[in-house]
């Protein structure tokens, strides 16, 4: 006869080699959730991003590394043109360049009423200069002449400075002379810094001036009469604006590109173009700078 097992209400164990076989799997299933685990943290866990090259450009034969944080040169090349006078026109997907010279006492005698009729649509001119021997302050002797004769020609007009300043001190001084000579008339366009080198030779007070210290001066020069209600600007030519300025510090003030060319090929932004020193223009006697506004 078989015995019954009287009912406890109790669920009976299962045997021991159930017991073991679970035992067994926990571990395996515990690792296989650490490995799941590890890997949506490799998935999440940002990667490193791979070093990249340089930006390289070449100017003059040499390979120059190009300044991070500064603006490029997005202007297009299909939208310069030239036509039979040698004057260069642009035109943009948003802007058109204006037309424009600068001039100083070198062009004397100034019909500017025959100028616009031209086609010249503004003008910036040579309000004065310091020396490069002695570094005294002087004035353009034709400017106010031209300041009025271009204004009475319906032109939009700017000034420029030629700098020899050699700290930020003289730099604002500059600033301060030519606030003195405007007296507080408006201007549409411009006040520009205009510093070049002298050539080797005459033993300028400028010689071997370094880019930080020349980079200084401009910005002082720009504070002091953006700080006058004016637009300031700063001028250079390429060399200068690869070697010498760090135009990182200059991005807040307008830029004034000299390069002779048909198409500027600078790797920086910039805002105004003077693309020739040797245009005609009525009413201009003999060679005179041309430039377009590109802003």
């Amino acid at each position: 006869m078989v015995e019954l097992r009287p009912e406890t209400g109790k669920r009976e164990a299962p045997p021991a080699r159930y017991r073991r076989a679970e035992r067994n799997r926990l571990p395996l299933i515990v690792a296989l959730l650490v490995l799941l685990l590890a890997g949506g943290l490799l998935l999440l866990w940002p990667k490193e991003e791979e070093p990249k090259e340089p930006e390289t450009f070449l100017f003059g034969g040499q390979e120059l590394t190009a300044l991070e944080g500064m603006p490029r040169n997005a202007y297009s090349p299909e939208g310069f043109s030239l036509d039979e006078r040698g004057r260069v026109s642009y035109e943009g997907a948003e802007k058109r360049g204006r037309m424009g010279v600068d001039v100083s006492v070198y062009q004397k005698e100034i019909d500017w009423q025959a100028a616009a009729a031209d086609g010249v649509e503004f003008a910036i001119l040579r309000l004065g200069y310091r020396g490069y021997s002695e570094g005294g302050l002087f004035p353009d002797k034709y400017f106010e002449q031209n300041l009025q004769g271009a204004l009475d020609a319906g032109l939009e007009v700017g000034i420029y400075f030629f700098s020899q300043a050699i700290t930020p001190e003289e730099a604002e001084e500059e600033a301060e002379y030519i606030l003195e000579t405007l007296a507080g008339r408006p201007l549409t366009y411009p006040v520009a810094f205009d510093w070049e080198p002298i050539t080797p030779g005459k033993d300028a007070r400028t010689d071997n001036l370094d880019g930080e210290t020349l980079t200084r001066c401009a910005a002082a020069f720009c504070k002091k009469i953006e700080e006058a209600g004016y637009t300031p600007a700063v001028y250079f030519n390429q060399s200068m604006g690869y070697f010498l300025y760090d135009l990182r510090e200059l991005t807040d003030w307008c830029l004034w590109l000299a390069e002779y060319d048909t198409q500027p090929d600078f790797y920086y932004h910039f805002d105004l173009w003077q693309y020739t020193h040797t245009g005609q223009v009525n009413g201009i006697e003999g060679d005179v700078d041309l430039d377009l506004d590109l802003r």
